[in-house]
């Protein structure tokens, strides 16, 4: 164990780190400033469930040294937006280039293909354009896995017992055995409805285990092995996607990691209530943490759990933030870092105990904030270890990456190139950036509309309640059928505001069943729903909101 930091000016001292971080740390320093005159390459790497809880966004907690590091090197995006913060929706706008709404995919249910069969994704873009495609881990949501996007297989694991792995996610057997057990029971009590979600065993694990004893390390080693293998060849450029599955639930990772942290001295949410004013249709009741094992399935976590799954959380922070320090290192040893664009993303942010509720799925701030950095081999010495306070959004990935490798940008694309940024961060910028959610109080936690058996299960209770809450809000304005499977937030993200506006969306022309406002200025944590109080204010954005629609 070594004691080392860095920040985005050198070293400092003292937290203490594995020499497996070490290693990915000082191997990032090896940067040729030179840039080819080849296609470049591209790491896209993507984290899950990750929100700006690290040390380059200000964390005093987060031990992040890698990912802080490629900040350190490259451009850093303050203010970054996903489309819808939940998985499925906000990977498939993403990779397409296009909103929720044009693709129609805003829960995790569906298929791209099965909604646009002739789509061009980004992977599929580039490998169409020379580039070999290849992915590993979570890139695309679970089941999506979409082979139209990649043209090569990854180097194959030597380990024949691979596949007894990861058990559920757990390394530990009593914890294997235990979502074994539980989806087991609620199978036999709610038939095939259980398989959405309704037993996942434990929220959190730590094993004294090698990282590539769950998945993400796993999948690191086999991303380095087919690297080496792509530059051996060297006769194409390549497109390579990282995925990695935490800090996502179940949090689970190496004990290493966990040490790393003193739990006491772990910052706790300083709101656990909602906005006042705010929607009630608008928090939900923390679904998809609440169907661990171990997780009360209704009322307040109590201060001990709470803590306890924040630590979780920030263990599994580090443990992926090893995992990018060993696959940039591996990048500098190839000897190609100086002809690589390297991206690195999340899908959404998160809540933890904030606002009152765990896991993502709503539409403030907490949620639709995400992390966002990219190096470039090219890009201005000026621009390196800069922050840009724009305004942009993960739709806009797929034009920047064009832009950089100079691809031609396909017709769908609905997203703005950030590529100017690049060159210089302080650059006018969009003036809004936008989000959306469909009923978060009244969806299960993939965002699904609520299948009536889920009422039968203790979903029944927490349905309830929120259910009342939104009734004694909305009065005469309460329809259970436009609540549950037609209103959707849209949020709009200003330099100063932000506004959400709760529409049927079978009536998208009719004026908001609900709006919420709130002042970033005066209150950056949307504590105040100032939207009443505003009426001019509240009208005019929702008029550059509808413009923003139909300009899409």
């Amino acid at each position: 164990m070594i004691r080392i930091q860095w920040t985005a000016s050198g070293l400092r001292l003292p937290i203490l780190l594995p020499v497996t971080i070490l290693l990915g740390v000082l191997a990032s320093d090896a940067v040729a400033q030179q840039p080819s005159t080849k296609p470049p390459n591209v790491l896209f790497i993507a984290v899950d469930d990750l929100r700006p809880e690290l040390g380059c966004y200000g964390s005093p907690i987060a031990v992040t040294p890698n990912m802080d590091r490629l900040a350190s090197q490259g451009l850093l995006f303050n203010r970054a937006y996903c489309q819808q913060a939940i998985c499925g929706p906000s990977r498939a706008s993403l990779l397409t280039g296009a909103r929720p709404d044009t693709i129609g995919i805003t829960h995790n249910y569906v298929k791209i293909r099965q909604l646009n069969p002739d789509i061009v994704t980004l992977p599929q873009h580039f490998g169409e354009n020379g580039y070999d495609t290849v992915y590993f881990g979570k890139v695309f949501h679970h089941g999506d896995l979409d082979p139209t996007s990649w043209n090569r297989q990854p180097v194959p694991s030597k380990n024949a017992a691979d596949k007894k792995l990861f058990k559920g996610g757990f390394a530990l057997p009593e914890n294997q055995k235990i979502n074994q057990e539980t989806l087991q029971q609620m199978k036999a009590k709610y038939g095939d409805v259980a398989r959405f979600g309704l037993a996942m065993g434990p929220a959190y694990e730590s094993a004294d285990v090698p990282d590539n004893a769950y998945r993400d390390g796993y999948h690191t080693d086999l991303a380095i092995e087919t690297l080496k293998e792509l530059v051996a060849e060297g006769d194409k450029p390549f497109f390579l996607g990282l995925g990695f599955n935490k800090p996502h639930l179940n949090w689970v990772s190496p004990k290493r990691y966990w040490d790393l942290y003193d739990r006491e001295k772990i910052p706790m949410a300083a709101q656990t209530a909602g906005p006042a004013g705010g929607a009630a249709v608008g928090l939900h009741p923390s679904f998809e943490l609440r169907v661990r094992s171990g997780i009360p399935k209704i009322g307040k976590l109590d201060p001990e759990l709470s803590r306890t799954l924040k630590h979780a959380y920030l263990a599994c922070v580090s443990y992926v933030d090893a995992q990018v320090g060993r696959m940039i290192a591996a990048l500098n040893e190839s000897g190609v870092r100086d002809n690589t664009i390297i991206i690195l993303w999340s899908d959404h942010g998160y809540h933890l105990g904030d606002m009152g509720i765990w896991c993502k799925a709503t539409n403030y701030e907490l949620a639709t904030r995400v992390p966002l950095m990219i190096w470039t081999p090219d890009m201005p010495a000026g621009s390196r270890g800069r922050t840009t306070d724009a305004l942009v959004e993960l739709v806009d990935m797929y034009p920047t990456l064009c832009d950089l490798a100079g691809l031609k940008l396909p017709a769908h694309l609905e997203g703005t190139s950030f590529q100017p940024l690049i060159e210089n961060p302080d650059a006018p910028w969009k003036t809004a950036a936008f989000s959306q959610f469909p009923s978060p109080a009244l969806r299960e936690w993939g965002s699904y509309p609520i299948r009536p058996a889920m009422r039968e299960t203790y979903f029944g209770p927490l349905l309830d309640e929120v259910e009342a809450h939104i009734q004694a809000q909305m009065g005469d304005k309460w329809d259970r059928d436009l609540f549950e499977n037609d209103l959707t937030g849209y949020a709009m993200r200003t330099d100063r505001y932000r506004l959400i506006a709760w529409k049927d969306t079978l009536h998208p022309d009719a004026e908001p069943v609900f709006t919420e406002l709130y002042d970033h200025q005066t209150d950056p944590s949307e504590t105040q729903n100032i939207a009443d109080e505003n009426p001019n204010l509240v009208a005019d954005l929702l008029t550059q909101l509808k413009s923003a629609a139909h300009g899409r």
